[in-house]
């Protein structure tokens, strides 16, 4: 652990992701900014724990068993935290070296944001391919045809978290994008940082791309929740993200 007072806690969910954490849990120590790390483990069957126990002077906590999922272990591991700041970093993504402390220093000049996010890039973890992320400064007519914030390049300030209760355990695929909703209900637009700071990896693993219907099943019923009505960009959209896309894969 830093010996410094921590400015942001950093909940890392895992299960059975080994061959990423190791990389995961680098990056976040690499940042300038102190940190304090927990690493929310569902259960793992593979090195998971192994890797952990290498880590454990670093960690501010860490445990291993079966859990009520996602959202239910990052509110577990921000509730045991202390800093000002709380985000989450999925085992298979990476922060940018200096990504945090951009986004911590946007946030001390902007006290009314209750959260802020930068620019990131998509990771083909089969080529190694990077591609830009879909980013855009914050607007809630965008923000309801498409979720223009990407989780890992994000930060929040702990009191907006606690004033919006965290993540809803009931969403298994939207719910950073319900969070995005109610942190901007409850405090007001979401600051945009135009600055790369973190990688969003992509592999045939990830929950995006083994649940495309219960994706877009959440993310519509989130848009019509938040937003009173679901565009039309949704449904002309759902044919090819769904069905077309399982196919050609």
């Amino acid at each position: 652990m830093n010996d410094r007072k921590p400015v942001v806690t950093v909940v890392v969910p895992s299960y059975n992701q080994g061959r990423y954490l190791d990389e995961a849990l680098r990056s976040i120590a690499a940042q300038t900014v102190s940190t304090e790390i927990f690493v929310m483990d569902g259960g793992s069957t593979d090195e998971s724990v192994s890797i952990i126990q290498n880590w454990q002077s670093k960690l501010a906590g860490w445990r291993s068993h079966k859990d009520d999922g996602q959202a239910a272990a990052i509110n577990e591991g921000i509730a045991r935290g202390t800093a000002p700041y709380v985000c989450w970093l999925n085992s298979d993504d990476l922060l940018l070296p200096g990504g945090l402390d951009k986004l911590v220093n946007a946030m001390e000049r902007h006290s009314a944001w209750p959260a802020a996010y930068g620019k990131a890039w998509h990771l083909d973890d089969a080529s190694g391919r990077r591609t830009p992320a879909w980013v855009e400064p914050f607007n809630v007519r965008r923000m309801a045809t498409r979720c223009v914030i990407t989780q890992p390049a994000s930060l929040i300030r702990r009191s907006a978290w606690t004033a919006v209760g965290g993540l809803d355990p009931n969403l298994k695929m939207a719910l950073d994008y319900d969070l995005w909703w109610r942190l901007y209900r409850h405090g007001g637009p979401l600051g945009f940082v135009d600055e790369d700071i973190a990688i969003n990896r992509n592999h045939d693993a990830t929950k995006t791309r083994i649940h495309r219907r219960l994706h877009y099943k959440e993310a519509m019923e989130t848009v019509r929740r938040h937003h009173g009505h679901v565009p039309l960009k949704w449904w002309l959209a759902q044919p090819y993200a769904v069905w077309w896309k399982t196919l050609i894969r």
